[in-house]
């Protein structure tokens, strides 16, 4: 046989689009190619394949071997091709049986010595080869993650003897058991830890039940970052498919997936002076963002008008849509980035205005360009703003409040409300699901319209407002939206109080 046929998988996006490397041996000066848009670290993998060939006692062969990774037009990159590319060799040389290879197939990074180093990305591949009735040979290294696709047929190994052993039927290898692996219960920082600023605690549930985005205003030591890390602890876990995207995220970032925690939603909180690349991916070949990181979990901005502006205007589509398209000139990938909003920022350049203690000394100049670093329309997109004052020594010494037990367990009835009524949460409501359920009674649709006179707010503010006080009818077991649900929603706009 001097022709092989071996299936392995490339990473575009979030995508494992189907490569297959044909090996073709012929007579001719020992010599190597390879063709089909391979970049710089699948052209060195002939160095790699050798010296593993040679080290696991196979004989390379000394004649014109040509590669073709199909299809031509994708661009391939990674060293996930070292494994089939040495299977390939070896099978067109008959040093291995290529009678079984159609049912499988093949990733990894070979060493010199032949061991699997694991590679990036596995997660869409063992979808992808799930859903292709294949089974997947992989590095031991990536078997944790695999696993976590139910019913998928994965072998893995450690060493090339090892993958070739199971292919001649010398030491077959065992098929990994598919699964999620139980989640065990351990410390997250709890909502008891904060003291006081009822204000602020009662506005981080409701943005938790009904998943809306939340900025908060005080001065430095109020709280502000300490309320927004305990927001993941009030949020009930991921389902299967909503953890299932997330974990493809960080396979094809990089990033490692904490199997053990993994339907726990992630805290994503970028600094300051990250980029807008950074924030919401890009590059040559487009990874992922911290936006898209934070996919159904939280995304936590620090110190909001000390982001570059224009690193700010890129949230505004993906804050609406969910989702975030890269363009390049050449390719164009989309990713997933439904993330709930979390920011703090200081009311002033200072961070004292209105403190008692009479200590802020900004004009109303440097407040008002402070202010409008945060554009209006990415404000508009924020449902809820909140003042967070400076605590008194008597509300420091005060118990403690609410453990996140108790309020998550409010959360998620609410939350089930909303999946049961519209099969979504209130802050995912296109505007005729709003005019369904949230009907008002006249004298409340009167109070709407004098606030939005009064504040000039904008037709999304208004949708915003609704979403909001939907969520507090919900909290509260409520079935219609009363004037007290309408008042507090509005209550929950200062920023649009500052600003006229």
């Amino acid at each position: 046989m001097s022709l092989a046929i071996i299936y392995s998988r490339a990473r575009v996006g979030m995508d494992a689009p189907p490569v297959t490397v044909e090996v073709h041996l012929s007579n001719g000066l020992p010599a190597l190619s390879m063709v089909g848009l391979p970049e710089t670290a699948v052209k060195e993998s002939k160095d790699r394949v050798r010296s593993a060939i040679l080290n696991s006692q196979f004989d390379f062969p000394a004649r014109r071997i040509t590669i073709n990774l199909a299809p031509a037009d994708l661009p391939k990159e990674g060293g996930r091709f070292d494994l089939p590319i040495a299977l390939g060799i070896l099978a067109a040389s008959s040093q291995i049986p290529g009678t079984e290879l159609e049912h499988y197939e093949f990733a990894g990074e070979l060493a010199l010595s032949g061991e699997l180093r694991a590679i990036h990305g596995v997660l869409p591949m063992t979808l992808q080869t799930h859903m292709a009735r294949r089974t997947l040979v992989i590095p031991a290294e990536n078997v944790a993650e695999a696993i976590l696709v139910k019913d998928a047929r994965v072998l893995a190994g450690a060493h090339l003897l090892m993958v070739t052993g199971h292919l001649t039927g010398s030491r077959r290898l065992q098929y990994e058991m598919a699964g999620t692996p139980a989640t065990p219960e351990t410390p997250s920082p709890d909502l008891a830890d904060v003291r006081g600023q009822q204000h602020a605690r009662r506005a981080l549930e409701i943005a938790a039940a009904g998943g809306h985005n939340l900025l908060m205003l005080g001065p430095p030591g109020t709280g502000k970052s300490l309320l927004a890390n305990r927001l993941p602890g009030i949020l009930p876990e991921m389902c299967e498919a909503e953890a299932l995207e997330a974990a493809t995220i960080a396979s094809v970032s990089g990033k490692p997936v904490d199997t053990r925690h993994w339907k726990r939603r992630t805290f994503r909180a970028p600094h300051h002076t990250a980029s807008a690349v950074a924030l919401v991916g890009g590059g040559s070949n487009p990874a992922p963002g911290e936006i898209s990181l934070a996919h159904h979990g939280v995304l936590f901005l620090d110190e909001l008008p000390e982001f570059d502006r224009r690193v700010l205007e890129v949230l505004r589509e993906p804050l609406e849509s969910g989702r975030i398209m890269i363009s390049r000139a050449t390719r164009h990938t989309e990713f997933p980035a439904q993330f709930q909003l979390v920011a703090a920022m200081n009311p002033c350049p200072c961070g004292f205005l209105d403190d008692p203690s009479g200590r802020c000394h900004c004009n109303i100049d440097q407040i008002a360009r402070y202010r409008r670093k945060i554009s209006g329309p990415l404000l508009d997109r924020i449902d809820m703003h909140i003042n967070m004052p400076r605590l008194s020594y008597a509300e420091l010494e005060g118990p403690a409040g609410e453990s996140s037990t108790a309020v998550r367990a409010r959360v998620i009835a609410a939350r089930k409300i909303q999946q049961q009524r519209s099969h979504a949460l209130n802050s995912q409501l296109s505007n005729r699901q709003l005019d369904d359920i949230c009907e008002l009674q006249q004298a409340d649709r009167l109070l709407l319209q004098q606030a939005m006179e009064r504040l000039q707010l904008s037709a999304r503010a208004y949708h915003r407002i609704l979403k909001v006080a939907r969520t507090i009818a919900d909290l509260a077991g409520s079935i219609p939206i009363a004037r007290a649900h309408i008042s507090e929603a509005i209550n929950y706009r200062k920023l649009d109080r500052y600003s006229r």
